[in-house]
C-alpha cells in the first residue's frame, strides 16, 4: 500500500461541531438545573430524588467511565499489543454480576448516599475516614489523567494549545458541576454516549471505504499478528495474557463499578432496586458496543499504518495520538467529522469529571464536614459543598499536569485503579462478605494492602517491564515515502521491541535489572488491583479473628445474605417496596452493631432531611 498523504486540518465546520456539542451539553445541565422548579433539596439535587430509570443511568454509567482514556487509550492500545484487548468483554460481564448482586444490594437496602458511610455502620467512623481519604486521592489522580487525554487529541489535531485546552477542560467540568443536579448529569451524559458512538462510526465506516473493505483490514491485521485472541500463558508477569485480564481487569473494575462513589451514586439512585440492577445490566451492552468500537479502530490503525507507523516516524510524539491522527488523515474530505471525533473524545471526558468532581464534593460533605460541623444549616452546606467542587475541579487541573508525565494513558489510568482501588475493594468485600471481620482487622489490612500495591505500583513505574513481558508487536516505516518523512536517516525499518514499554518521565535508566525488577515489578499492572484486595482481605481476616471478631454480632443488613438473591425472584415485594429517604433504615428486632451508637444514628436520622445537601 502507498504511504498515506499529508494528514488534513481542522476547518470552520470542525470547530461549529465540536461547539455545538459543548452548547448542547451545557444546555442540558441548565435545564435540569431550574427544571421542575430546580432542585428543591439535596437529595434531588445529589441523588435525582431517588427516581431514576434504568436506561439513563446505564447509558450514564457507560459514559463515566468509558472516557477519552478509552477513546484514545484502546485503539492505539491494539495497534501496538493485538486484539488480545478484546477478551475485556468476558471481564465487564463479570464486574456486572459481581456488582450487581454482591455490592449493589447492599448499599441499595443501606438508601446511603455516600458509600463510606457503610465502613462507619459496619466497622467505625476512623476506617471510614481512610476510606474516604483514598478515594478523594484516587479520583483526582484519574481525572487528572481524563482531563488530559482529550486535551492532547485537541493539540494533535487542530494544534491548540495543549496547557490551555487542559485548563478549558477543567473550567467548563467545573462550571457544568456547579449547575445541575445528577439528573443534569445523567441526561448530558446520554447526549454524550450518541456522540461518542457517533465519532467512532465516522472512524470506522471510513476507514473500511478507504481500506478497500473489512476484509483488508482483518487481512492487514491477521498478517501483521493483530488478531491474537487467546493466549493463555498463566504467567502474571505477562502484561495481557487471558488470565491477567479476566482476573485482574475483574478486580480492577469491580473496583470502579462495585465500590467506587462516582458509579454507585447512579445506580442507588434508582426508583428501586430492580431499575438499579438493570441498569448495570443494560450498561453491560454499552460497554460491549463501545469496546468493539475501539478494538475495531485499532484493527483499522494498523490496516492503515502497517508499513508507515507514525509513532515510530515521529509524525506523532506519543501512541494515545495515532487516533487523532488517523481521523485527520482519512476524514479530511468530510468537514465537520474530525470535529465530531474530537467531541466524541471530549463528550467522554465531560461525563467523567462532571460525575468526579460531583462525588468527590458529595463525599468531602458527606464524610468530612457533616459529622464535625453538625451544626451546619442546609443553605451553609449547599454553598460549602460548590465551593469543594471548585476547589477539586482546580485540583483536577493540576493533577492534568502529573498526568502528562505518567506515559501510555490507559495503563497509567488502570494503574491508578489498581493501586488504590484494590485495597478499597478488599475492606468493602470484607464487610459485605465475611461477618467475623471486624474494625482492626478492617484497618490494619487496608493499610497492609495499600502498602503492598503501592509498593508494586511505584516500582513499576521507576522500573518499567522489559519488553519481553509486555510484548510489543512490530511497527515498520520502510513503506513511508519522502514526502511524508522528516530526514531520511528515520527511515530505517524501527520497531517497538527496541524500547521498554512504559513511557514515564518517573522511570529511572541505565540501571541494572535486579531479580525484584524483573518479577516483583514487572508483575501485569492489571494485577495491582488483585493484590491489593487479596492482601487487605487476608491481613483483614488473620487480624479480625486475632482480635476477637467471631464475637461480634453484626446486623444481616450490613451483609450479604440468600435473601439478598432470592429477593431477584420476588417481583412482587420489590415494585411495592416504599421507598424509605431517612439515612439507615432501622430495622425491627435485630442485634446492634457495636462499631457504632444509637445516639448517633437516631441524630443522622432526625436531621436527615436537612442534611443532604451537597454539591
Amino acid at each position: 500500500m502507498s504511504a498515506p498523504r499529508e494528514i488534513g486540518t481542522f476547518v470552520v465546520w470542525d470547530y461549529l461541531v465540536f461547539a455545538a456539542m459543548l452548547l448542547i451539553s451545557a444546555a442540558i445541565g441548565v435545564y435540569y438545573a431550574f427544571a421542575g422548579g430546580g432542585q428543591q433539596t439535596s437529595k434531588d439535587f445529589l441523588m435525582g430524588g431517588r427516581k431514576m430509570t434504568a436506561v439513563p443511568v446505564a447509558l450514564s454509567l457507560t459514559a463515566s467511565f468509558m472516557s477519552a482514556v478509552t477513546v484514545l487509550g484502546t485503539p492505539s492500545e491494539v495497534y501496538r499489543f493485538g486484539a488480545i484487548f478484546t477478551i475485556f468483554a468476558i471481564t465487564y460481564a463479570l464486574v456486572v454480576i459481581l456488582s450487581a448482586e454482591v455490592f449493589l444490594p447492599v448499599f441499595y437496602k443501606l438508601e446511603i448516599t455516600s458509600t463510606y458511610e457503610y465502613l462507619e455502620l459496619r466497622f467505625n467512623k476512623h476506617v471510614r475516614l481512610c476510606g474516604t481519604v483514598l478515594f478523594i486521592i484516587q479520583t483526582i489522580l484519574y481525572t487528572g489523567i481524563v482531563i488530559y487525554a482529550p486535551a492532547l487529541a485537541l493539540n494533535q489535531v487542530t494544534g491548540f494549545d495543549l496547557w490551555g485546552a487542559v485548563v478549558a477542560t477543567g473550567v467548563v467540568c467545573t462550571f457544568y458541576c456547579t449547575m445541575g443536579g445528577l439528573k443534569a448529569v445523567v441526561w448530558t451524559d446520554v447526549f454524550q454516549v450518541g456522540i461518542m458512538v457517533a465519532g467512532f462510526a465516522s472512524v470506522i465506516i471510513q476507514a473500511v471505504v478507504v481500506q478497500g473493505g473489512m476484509n483488508n483490514i482483518l487481512n492487514d491485521s491477521y498478517h501483521g499478528g493483530r488478531l491474537n485472541f487467546w493466549d493463555f500463558n498463566p504467567n502474571p508477569l505477562q502484561r495481557h495474557s487471558f488470565w491477567t485480564i479476566i482476573i485482574g481487569g475483574t478486580f480492577t473494575w469491580t473496583t470502579i463499578y462495585g465500590v467506587n462513589q462516582s458509579q454507585v451514586q447512579r445506580y442507588i439512585a434508582c426508583k428501586n432496586r430492580f431499575h438499579a440492577k438493570m441498569s448495570l445490566y443494560i450498561n453491560l451492552v454499552g460497554l460491549w458496543a463501545i469496546l468493539a468500537c475501539a478494538v475495531f479502530c485499532g484493527l483499522a490503525l494498523y490496516s492503515r499504518y502497517h508499513d508507515c507507523d507514525p509513532w515510530t516516524a515521529k509524525k506523532v510524539s506519543a501512541p494515545d495520538q495515532l487516533m487523532p491522527y488517523l481521523v485527520l488523515d482519512i476524514l479530511q474530505d468530510f468537514p465537520g467529522l474530525p470535529g465530531l471525533f474530537v467531541a466524541c473524545a471530549y463528550s467522554g471526558t465531560l461525563s467523567t469529571v462532571s460525575s468526579s468532581i460531583n462525588a468527590l464534593a458529595a463525599v468531602t460533605i458527606e464524610d468530612l464536614v457533616k459529622p464535625h460541623f453538625r451544626s451546619l444549616s442546609e443553605k451553609t452546606l449547599s454553598w460549602l459543598s460548590k465551593g469543594t467542587s471548585v476547589l477539586y475541579g482546580a485540583l483536577c487541573i493540576g493533577m492534568a499536569a502529573l498526568a502528562s508525565l505518567m506515559g501510555a494513558l490507559l495503563q497509567a489510568a488502570l494503574s491508578i485503579f489498581g493501586m488504590i482501588g484494590g485495597p478499597l475493594l478488599g475492606l468493602f468485600s470484607l464487610g459485605i462478605l465475611v461477618p467475623c471481620a471486624n474494625s482492626i482487622g478492617a484497618f490494619v489490612g487496608l493499610f497492609a494492602g495499600f502498602a503492598v500495591s503501592l509498593w508494586v505500583g511505584i516500582g513499576a513505574q521507576l522500573y518499567p517491564p522489559l519488553p519481553e513481558r509486555t510484548l510489543p508487536l512490530s511497527l515498520v516505516t520502510d513503506g513511508c515515502n519522502t514526502t511524508s518523512l522528516a530526514p531520511p536517516g528515520n527511515w530505517t525499518t524501527a520497531t517497538t521491541t527496541e524500547m521498554p514499554f512504559s513511557t514515564s518521565a518517573f522511570q529511572i535508566h541505565n540501571v541494572e535489572r535486579t531479580p525484584l525488577m524483573d518479577n516483583w515489578y514487572s508483575l501485569s499492572y492489571l494485577y495491582f488491583s488483585t493484590i491489593g484486595t487479596l492482601v487487605t482481605l487476608f491481613v483483614g481476616i488473620i487480624v479480625s479473628l486475632l482480635t476477637g471478631g467471631r464475637k461480634q454480632c453484626v446486623e444481616d443488613r450490613f451483609l450479604l445474605t440468600k435473601e439478598d438473591f432470592l429477593s431477584n425472584f420476588d417481583f412482587s415485594k420489590r415494585e411495592k417496596r416504599p421507598l424509605n429517604h431517612q439515612p439507615y433504615a432501622m430495622e425491627d428486632g435485630g442485634t446492634s452493631n457495636p462499631a457504632f451508637n444509637h445516639i448517633e444514628m437516631n441524630f443522622k436520622e432526625e436531621n436527615g432531611k436537612t442534611y443532604r445537601a451537597h454539591f
